[in-house]
């Protein structure tokens, strides 16, 4: 199995910003194995708006909408 996409130190800082004074190593690898697997089927989603659109590029109002979908269930 392929670990995620997002590096680590990211996840720190994400931690950090939303106001966590220490962040475990863990929960930042298990943040950005989070974030990846949202990323992923926001992407999907993405996909079948711009196939549906006859694209093949992914276009920002595509993610838009995804996202929204996505973020909603």
């Amino acid at each position: 199995m392929v670990g995620p996409e997002l590096a680590v130190a990211p996840m720190h800082r994400i931690c950090k910003k939303a106001g966590a004074d220490r962040v475990s190593e863990s929960a930042a690898r298990e943040l950005a194995k989070v974030l990846d697997d949202l990323g992923v089927e926001i992407a999907k989603e993405a996909i079948d708006y711009a196939l549906h659109a006859g694209r093949k590029t992914i276009k920002k109002k595509d993610i838009e909408i995804a996202a929204t979908k996505v973020l909603r269930k």
